[in-house]
């Protein structure tokens, strides 16, 4: 089955989908707790901030015309504003609790994106639709779309290293948050796309 990825489609399926794809991701895990409703809240109030910013792309796979895989992409250094960050605050107090935020911000804090970098703040496919060339379909897009910019990412997923190394990401930095190891990756502009 071939894999279409498109920029933009439903929110609600761009929520849903990185809910579930996240569903046994250690980095959410911590800063939600185990349950989906927290996980959807928190992507929802998220993802919210990040479509107010300018250049920001959401990402929607489809296989036979079905959602089975989303990715965010935000524009190198441009941050949301404090009144998107407010209302990020908000949300996430009321769908997740305080922990959620506190979690978040240290996560954040943890590693910052290059000036000059997109950041790819997530690509998921639930686990279900995995091994049908979605999450690869879903990365090669980022990396067209990227014309020549650096991309960078964080993950707190031991086994998502290899996977964007495969890609062209290098790992640049480790640090730990807690029980948590958040791996810093970029990948270089003047890279050829795949």
């Amino acid at each position: 089955m071939a894999v279409e990825v498109i920029s933009g489609g439903d929110p609600r399926d761009v929520v849903s989908l990185l809910a579930a794809a996240f569903v046994d991701e250690p980095g959410l895990g911590w800063i939600c707790g185990p349950g989906l409703r927290a996980r959807r809240h928190w992507f929802a109030a998220t993802l919210g901030t990040h479509a107010a910013l300018p250049g920001g792309i959401q990402y929607l796979a489809q296989v036979a015309g079905e959602p089975a895989g989303a990715a965010v992409v935000t524009p190198a250094d441009r941050r949301p504003g404090c009144l998107a960050q407010l209302a990020w605050t908000a949300r996430v107090c009321l769908g997740c609790g305080p922990t959620a935020i506190r979690r978040t911000l240290r996560y954040l804090g943890a590693s910052a994106a290059p000036a000059d970098a997109l950041t790819l703040e997530f690509v998921g496919v639930p686990r279900g639709l995995r091994g049908r060339g979605v999450g690869r379909a879903l990365l090669e897009r980022v990396i067209t779309d990227a014309v020549g910019s650096p991309v960078y990412l964080t993950t707190a997923d031991s086994s998502n290293p290899g996977l964007y190394q495969r890609f062209g990401w290098r790992e640049t930095g480790r640090v730990r948050v807690e029980g948590l190891v958040v791996v810093a990756m970029l990948r270089p502009g003047d890279l050829s796309n795949r």
